[in-house]
């Protein structure tokens, strides 16, 4: 996200990520993909990566899009229209099993809203945006535990917290 807390300018514009844009850096992503199993997205984040012409990254994972259209899966990954804090609740409940949320707002704030997040990775991009689309809304306050954080020579900073 930018330091002002949006992960999109006016939009949908995602060249702000751009900035941090470095040759063979992938500020620990390939790493911690490895150990998930399951990827939690929205229908529009979804949408977007196909249009910038990219395939969608998580083929290979159990995926849920989250979306209000029904739509046939497509291999591994499902148009998910039921209870998305149902849904997150029955995979948490799987032994071992590790859930990203890629976003976007709109699911982060719904599983927010749930307190059903164990962990948060906030990568911030230096840069001010002063408006688009924001991480956080509302939500109730949830205390968490700072165990991370890591800079970079591209002026990301890193944070991951854990509920207390």
């Amino acid at each position: 996200m930018s330091l002002d807390g949006y992960i999109a300018a006016p939009g949908d514009d995602l060249s702000f990520l751009d900035a941090v844009q470095t040759p063979g850096e992938d500020y620990g992503y390939g790493a911690f993909i490895e150990k998930v199993d399951t990827v939690i997205v929205g229908k529009r984040t979804y949408d977007k990566v196909l249009q910038m012409g990219y395939p969608f990254p998580h083929a290979d994972k159990e995926a849920y899009i989250i979306t209000r259209t029904p739509a046939a899966s497509i291999g591994n990954n499902h148009f998910y229209t039921g209870d998305v804090p149902a849904l997150v609740k029955e995979l948490k409940a799987k032994e071992g099993h590790t859930i990203f949320c890629d976003g976007g707002a709109q699911v982060v704030n719904l599983l927010l809203q749930h307190s059903l997040f164990d962990v948060f990775t906030i990568s911030i991009i230096p840069v001010l945006l002063g408006g688009g689309i924001r991480l956080f809304e509302q939500f109730s306050m949830q205390q968490l535990r700072l165990v991370k954080a890591d800079t970079y020579k591209s002026g990301l900073v890193q944070l991951q917290y854990q509920k207390k």
